[in-house]
């Protein structure tokens, strides 16, 4: 797991609750966000990643 549940609880306001699937979907979705980010580094010739490449 990419997330910290905990993280996640400290970040959510007010009354709202978390579903248990949530916390894969943003796991998932976070996972997702970093390939993106490799490719466009990769495509531009870099092995760093950057604020930019999300």
């Amino acid at each position: 797991m990419l997330v910290k549940k905990s993280e996640v609880k400290d970040k959510v306001k007010g009354d709202m609750r978390i579903s248990g699937d949530f916390y894969d979907a943003l796991d998932k979705h976070v996972a997702n966000a970093i390939k993106a980010a490799e490719k466009r580094a990769k495509e531009n010739g870099r092995k760093t990643l950057k604020p930019h490449d999300l």
